[in-house]
């Protein structure tokens, strides 16, 4: 018996329809594939950095062993033991530009310290030595600890990226600007300026100079040396207690 109603055709999808869930679909797969992918390399550089960081706690603890050590040898045979000499400084600025000296003022200018209470860190040699006693009277400077290192950089530390001064707050920053370099976050940079390491100039350059607060309870004569009762020249490791007032 022959139908007595013409059969209905389907509603076909027209091709531009087609083509574009094509295109979306294929663009989502391609945002899933890039999202685990890089999901998959943070995990794997926290896991590095992690291995880094313990590695490096592994390294002091031994160096500062081996430092007791030495002494003790030395002591039970009746001799004196002398620690290396520092190479490491934190240089930091106490007093104005009233009456600068302009070969004061262009040390002052090459050592980054434009303004009272900014710091930096410094290799010593001979040139470095040299310029600090020239500027001796208007900086106070000492050799840092593991623990003032680390409470500056973390506290403290600003980046220099395109001469601008941008927190050091993800490791990205300093991977992209350092990783070339072997270094990747901060314990890298702390790792390296406590260590002196062969990239310290880069990573001291990087690093915007460090903007401190007056210490807590002022200071104590600026006019005089601190070996005199005052405020300027070499602290050398007394410079840990005054951070600590001033971070």
């Amino acid at each position: 018996m022959a139908p007595t109603a013409q059969t209905k055709k389907l509603p076909t999808v027209p091709e531009t329809l087609l083509k574009k869930r094509k295109i979306n679909a294929e663009r989502k797969a391609k945002r899933v594939k890039t999202f685990l992918e890089t999901k998959k390399k943070l995990r794997l550089k926290r896991r590095l950095i992690f291995k880094r960081a313990e590695d490096y706690v592994t390294e002091y603890r031994r160096k500062e062993r081996d430092e007791i050590r030495l002494a003790r040898q030395a002591r039970k045979l009746g001799n004196f033991y002398v620690p290396a000499e520092p190479k490491l400084a934190f240089v930091m600025r106490i007093r104005g530009i009233n009456g600068v000296a302009p070969k004061v003022r262009k040390v002052l200018q090459l050592l980054r310290l434009r303004q009272i209470n900014n710091g930096v860190f410094v290799k010593l040699n001979k040139a470095i030595i040299n310029m600090l006693r020239i500027a001796e009277p208007y900086i106070a400077w000492g050799y840092p600890n593991l623990k003032s290192i680390r409470e500056l950089i973390y506290k403290r530390g600003f980046a220099k990226i395109n001469k601008q001064r941008i927190p050091l707050n993800d490791n990205s920053l300093i991977e992209k600007r350092l990783g070339r370099r072997g270094i990747i976050c901060i314990e890298d940079l702390i790792h390296e300026v406590f260590t002196v390491g062969p990239h310290f100039k880069k990573v001291t350059n990087y690093l915007w100079p460090f903007k401190l607060n007056t210490p807590t309870g002022g200071w104590r004569k600026k006019a005089n040396h601190f070996v005199d009762g005052g405020d300027f020249g070499n602290r050398e490791l007394h410079i840990n207690k005054l951070l600590r007032k001033m971070i």
